[in-house]
């Protein structure tokens, strides 16, 4: 049999749950995706919770918290401990999500599932890796190589390959065929039959998407009716997702037309995701990309976005038509959540959703049912503490201290007790006995009082914690070379000073770290939050446009046609949505689709069987290679057999080798191919799509209609009369490959 392979999902199938799921490749446990929704709902980590120690390495896909909201909550509480991997920018931006989160949720709630430093420590240990490029598993996994690929989603948005003997195993979920303002289309259709390809049918029931310069035009005329008569626009949006494509199309429509109404990007870490976009460059779009070598421009030097990271500012902005793209996309929490209630009673105002809102929040809600309506939210907020209960607090926390004071002076003095023996140590040759009082005048060092200590031979295991060594004094010097007396409390770094240095720098992405931001995190002041239910009157107008930056339905089955996997699992999408892409699939992909359920393993181990085998000498010695490209191929007619250490071998035959038909190496491109013939005077040109050559031959690629899944094996087709002509091209066309 082939590389054993086993895909347990833990969250997010036959649903739209965040996505985690288990792939076992010959025992070796890879977590693809760790995901959490922004409910923080603990019980959706009971699966995951049952198998995280037994996990041997996690990839990241997205950074977004659907693909890597959980993982500081199961590195502190699961007990996941392997490493991860993940792109640059889905390290960086999946950071600054979960810290945009975590400040969101503790403004308005005791939020305790984890810290900022719980952050910064699952964050820490991944491994980031660029486009393409192979990681070679060690130990447990040796074997295994995983590498990213682009998926078109998001920003350093992943498509994983994970190889082993040959086979591959795709995960491609979230990937957007399509070219947008910063992003590239995925890659997904350069991967031809692999072994098992895991996508989702998130988009399956979704059709007909709109052309993206029509949706782009009518996503801005709707903004501009709306500024015009004098409303506001709320965008709710993620943190540093799908917002960066959001940001570049009012840029640069904005700069375009001169236009004045102000926009805004209000999140606690806007300044930081911003400052990132601008040095990912290389990972967005050809055109961003070459738009920066040719004149240097940034493409998110934003002139016309101001960058917010606290409410106050934008309150202290004068009334009037303004856009505000603001953090939380699902309402449930965040500055969006309190814009929304302040704006909803106002019918010129407008809330504009570019992505579904995740299941049971606000968003959702209002998408589902529109308004005019009344809906009844919690708002909440953290006030400093006053009076009797700031005293209460002050007396709590000196009763801490001093409750740490005395368990550390226990402490000390337990050590204290335990402190190395003073009696000599009985049948030691190494003890010298301080009764003797006759000592050579070679020992008379000794018998200062500083020095009547036992010695011990280092070999000898210390009765105590507190090993006992030679008294060694240092001639401090208490001045410099100009004499100036020295003070070492001038030059020590206090403890606190240094764990703040220590989070501005490595905790928040090497030192790029707003202001606002930091003043969050170190502000000690003691506080409460209150909250209270209020009914919102919503008549402000609705409008949902789909900027999620996904392929829809009619594309994701080309494109899994185009791929033709041996076998295909399906994960998170509805119900409806998954069992229409099963039975699709089912009739023009392949014939073993797969649609587990959560915990539900299901085996997927390729059907072929793989041997390794050695090329014996004696083969080896009577091969001509030939190159192609970085490669060298030969054709060899030889017989398994085992050689004496009983590992399979190549040997050459002991009868004739039968002889065999010439096999033509290589591809060939048409337009390549095309002037290659102008080139030797002959008249060429398209037509149908196919190559006519000459005046009566014509040359066209044909697809294999037995290959189900598609024309993934193409045939080219000479047809003409036979004639000197014919010929002439014929011999032009076998010379573009390697015959065998």
């Amino acid at each position: 049999m082939g590389t054993s392979v086993q895909v347990k999902p833990l969250c997010g199938v036959y649903n739209e749950n965040p996505l985690s799921y288990l792939v076992s490749i010959d025992g070796f446990n890879i977590l693809i995706d760790c995901g959490w929704n922004d409910h923080f709902d603990t019980s959706l980590l009971q699966p995951l919770a049952r198998v995280a120690s037994t996990v041997d390495a996690v990839l990241l896909s997205h950074p977004d918290t659907l693909h890597l909201g959980a993982l500081p909550y199961a590195m502190k509480e699961l007990g996941l401990c392997a490493p991860v991997y993940a792109t640059e920018p889905v390290y960086r931006l999946g950071l600054l999500t979960m810290y945009d989160h975590y400040l969101s949720r503790k403004q308005v709630s005791e939020f305790d599932l984890f810290t900022l430093d719980d952050i910064d420590s699952a964050f820490q240990n991944i491994t980031r890796l660029t486009y393409s490029q192979n990681y070679y598993m060690s130990g447990k996994g040796e074997g295994i190589v995983v590498a990213p690929h682009l998926a078109g989603h998001l920003l350093g948005g992943t498509i994983w390959k994970i190889t082993k003997d040959g086979e591959d195993v795709i995960y491609a979920v979230d990937f957007n065929h399509r070219k947008e303002r910063h992003l590239n289309g995925t890659v997904l259709e350069s991967f031809v039959r692999p072994a098992v390809l895991i996508t989702d049918a998130y988009n399956a029931l979704l059709s007909n998407q709109p052309p993206r310069r029509q949706r782009d035009q009518e996503f801005l005329d709707v903004i501009l009716r709306t500024l015009r008569a004098d409303g506001k626009i709320l965008v709710p949006v993620d943190t540093a997702g799908r917002v960066l494509e959001l940001l570049l199309i009012l840029e640069q429509y904005w700069e375009q037309h001169h236009l004045a109404f102000p926009i805004f990007f209000l999140t606690y870490v806007s300044s930081s995701t911003v400052d990132y976009a601008k040095s990912f460059l290389e990972w967005m779009s050809d055109s961003i990309a070459k738009s920066f070598e040719h004149t240097r421009d940034n493409a998110f030097l934003l002139k016309h976005v101001t960058l917010l990271i606290n409410k106050s500012e934008l309150e202290n902005v004068p009334d009037g038509p303004k856009i505000v793209l603001a953090s939380m996309a699902s309402l449930e929490a965040g500055f969006s959540h309190d814009i929304f209630v302040e704006w909803a009673a106002d019918v010129k105002n407008m809330v504009l959703f570019t992505e579904r809102g995740q299941f049971a929040t606000l968003a959702r809600m209002l998408q589902s049912d529109p308004p005019p309506k009344a809906v009844k939210v919690i708002m909440s907020k953290r006030i400093p503490l006053v009076g009797e209960e700031l005293a209460a607090y002050e007396e709590e926390q000196d009763r801490k201290r001093k409750e740490e004071a005395l368990k550390a002076s226990l402490i000390k003095e337990e050590e204290s007790k335990v402190s190395p023996s003073t009696e000599p140590v009985g049948g030691d040759p190494m003890v010298v006995d301080t009764s003797i009082t006759n000592l050579s005048s070679s020992s008379a060092g000794l018998q200062h009082e500083a020095f009547r200590d036992v010695l011990i031979d280092g070999f000898v295991p210390p009765p105590s914690t507190a090993a006992p060594m030679f008294p060694f004094y240092e001639n401090s010097v208490e001045w410099d070379d100009f004499g100036e007396v020295i003070n070492p409390d001038d030059y020590t770094i206090k403890e606190e000073d240094m764990d703040q240095a220590s989070m501005l720098a490595d905790g928040d992405l090497n030192g790029k770290l707003d202001e606002g931001f930091a003043s969050l995190i170190f502000d000690t002041t003691p506080s409460k939050v209150v909250s209270s239910e209020q009914t919102v009157y919503v008549k402000l107008s609705l409008v949902f446009m789909d900027f999620e930056g996904r392929s829809d339905g009619s594309s994701i089955k080309k494109i899994l046609a185009h791929v033709s996997p041996l076998k295909l699992v399906l994960v998170h999408g509805s119900a409806e949505a998954t069992e229409h892409l099963k039975q699709h699939c089912l009739k023009n992909v392949c014939p073993h689709v797969f649609a587990p359920q959560i915990e539900e393993s299901i085996d997927v181990t390729s059907d072929l069987c793989a041997y390794k085998v050695q090329l014996s000498e004696k083969l080896m010695s009577n091969v001509l290679f030939k190159k192609l490209g970085d490669y060298e191929i030969a054709w060899i007619d030889a017989e398994v057999g085992k050689t004496e250490n009983e590992t399979l071998s190549l040997l050459p035959l002991s009868t004739p080798a039968p002889p065999h038909k010439t096999v033509l190496v290589g591809d060939i491109k048409m337009a390549d191919f095309k002037q290659f013939l102008a080139s030797k005077g002959i008249q060429v040109e398209f037509a149908s799509g196919a190559l006519r050559c000459g005046d009566y031959v014509t040359l066209r690629k044909v697809g294999d209609s037995n290959q189900k899944g598609g024309g993934n094996i193409l045939h080219i087709v000479l047809e003409g009369p036979l004639s000197e002509e014919y010929y002439k091209i014929r011999d032009h066309l076998y010379s573009q490959f390697y015959s065998l």
